[in-house]
């Protein structure tokens, strides 16, 4: 017979009843409206601001694909994210059925990642790939809010020193990568989610104007 004594179920740790346990409330609309309205103010402030900055990123990238380049993407966390969610949208369509654009995350290879960040740590994993795809006539495109991300600095440092070009989107004062890259996006904005989201408007807003004349 088993020496291990069956489970009691007045020794499982007890589940609240979030019915009884919790103070209900519903949403405020009215937060919802603040939240939307302080988005839309970010973005304005961003059309206003950086509408010449927006132009000639797009100038970039539509050159970099006409002249047969490939667009790499590099970010961490939610920029990360944005980096596949992009090389996505050239590579598949946006908002026109085209020819597949030449488009790369570098943040999708798992085995690629872990075994760079462990032999030579993870402020190598972008550099290191950079190093081993990237050519004159490709495009780096980087995501960083905070601009001091030490991966993507490396990752910058290891474009120019191959003769590639680097398209920067942060926030804030655009950090140490503003010096690195040879056009920058700074979204106006001292809030991490803000600039993500407003990164997002602008680069499919990019890649829906590449669509258009390419």
């Amino acid at each position: 017979m088993s020496n291990i004594a069956p489970t009691r179920t007045d020794d499982r740790p007890s589940v609240p009843d979030f019915d009884h346990d919790v103070q209900q409330s519903p949403v405020r609309a009215e937060d919802v409206v603040a939240a939307l309205r302080e988005l839309a103010e970010v973005a304005a402030r961003t059309a206003d601001t950086l509408a010449a900055d927006v132009a000639a990123a797009a100038t970039l990238v539509r050159d970099t694909v006409r002249g047969g380049g490939t667009l790499y993407f590099c970010g961490n966390g939610g920029s990360a994210a944005d980096a596949q969610h992009m090389a996505t949208e050239y590579v598949v369509r946006y908002r026109r059925n085209r020819r597949a654009y030449p488009a790369v995350a570098l943040t999708t290879d798992t085995s690629l990642l872990t075994a760079c960040g462990n032999d030579f740590g993870f402020d190598e994993v972008f550099a290191r790939q950079v190093e081993a795809f990237c050519r004159r006539g490709d495009l780096l495109i980087i995501h960083s809010t905070s601009g001091n991300s030490p991966n993507v600095l490396r990752a910058a440092e290891a474009a120019r020193a191959a003769g590639v070009r680097v398209l920067a989107f942060s926030a804030k004062d655009g950090g140490a990568l503003r010096a690195l890259a040879d056009h920058n996006v700074v979204i106006p904005t001292d809030r991490t989610d803000r600039a993500q989201e407003l990164h997002l408007c602008v680069e499919h807003l990019i890649c829906d104007l590449v669509e258009a004349e390419l």
